[in-house]
């Protein structure tokens, strides 16, 4: 990983050294985070799925599950988005990778469900990888029309959005895919879709999982219409050149930090089993982001 490492700092001093970094916050991240009531919002047509706990627990969505060394890694990461977020009055984060199969939609969707389980805010979560959908797999969900379907046929959102059971979580999900989606990802109407997600309800956090960097120009052309982003870095993977070619990519996006995924120090017990967190009050109410 010291390659990793060298490319970061490179990039972060050739793009002026301001990007805060997951477990250093920069110094201008403070942000009063004392809340008075839970926030309550909801699209009145999004649908509730039951959570196939089974299902969550093959794909590794396990920021709903008891306290654990793998939980409190995505807690502290949501904690630090909404720092980094809140403070600059953002609401908007990519999360990508250079490459296939480095783990960018585990991160997201764990990302997204810990984020809507703070107090103050919802969260919706978006699968913007238009060329290979595959949020919906981590929840279970049969194949349905999704955002392609939207851009493509004009299919309101109100009839796409899922809440699979978790509240203030809601899901929209990436259609059939599109081998050629780089135009729609910068069309007109995706920017509409993109300000309506940001502006709908003030404590929403809109997270994007984007296709890898370096495959397409889908996340080039969507990125005017995010506001931050974090990287996904397979440990053994990801190279160093890779990691510095997708800073100079997201040109104007900032970058606020990178995810390390598939470490060789940490690996899941094979004996050891999690269980699922009490529902919260209001689980099967239908309320959601």
């Amino acid at each position: 990983m010291d390659r990793i490492s060298r490319a970061l700092q490179r990039a972060r001093q050739q793009r002026g050294g301001t990007e805060a970094r997951f477990g250093g916050l920069s110094a201008d991240a403070g942000v009063d985070m004392q809340a008075t009531t839970p926030v309550k919002s909801g699209y009145t047509r999004t649908r509730v799925i039951d959570v196939d706990r089974e299902t969550l627990a093959r794909h590794r969505v396990v920021s709903a599950y008891d306290s654990c060394m793998f939980t409190d890694a995505f807690k502290i990461l949501s904690i630090q988005v909404s720092h980094i977020l809140q403070s600059n009055g953002w609401n908007t984060i990519a999360v990508t990778s250079a490459n296939e199969h480095e783990g960018k939609t585990l991160v997201a969707v764990n990302l997204a469900i810990s984020l809507a389980m703070e107090f103050r805010q919802t969260a919706v979560l978006v699968d913007a990888d238009l060329r290979r959908p595959s949020v919906r797999q981590a929840f279970g969900l049969e194949r349905g029309a999704g955002l392609s379907d939207h851009l493509v046929s004009h299919v309101p959102v109100e009839d796409l959005l899922v809440n699979p059971g978790i509240q203030g979580l809601v899901v929209l999900p990436g259609g059939r895919p599109l081998p050629d989606s780089s135009a729609l990802m910068a069309c007109p109407q995706m920017t509409r879709l993109v300000d309506d997600l940001k502006t709908r309800y003030r404590s929403r956090i809109v997270v994007f999982d984007l296709p890898p960097l370096l495959r397409a120009a889908d996340v080039i052309a969507f990125a005017p219409n995010i506001e931050a982003a974090v990287l996904v870095v397979a440990e053994g993977e990801t190279a160093g050149e890779d990691v510095t070619r997708c800073t100079e990519l997201l040109g104007e996006t900032r970058l606020i930090g990178t995810v390390l995924n598939k470490s060789l120090e940490l690996r899941l017990p094979a004996d050891k089993e999690y269980r699922m967190i009490d529902p919260p009050a209001g689980w099967r109410s239908g309320r959601s982001a």
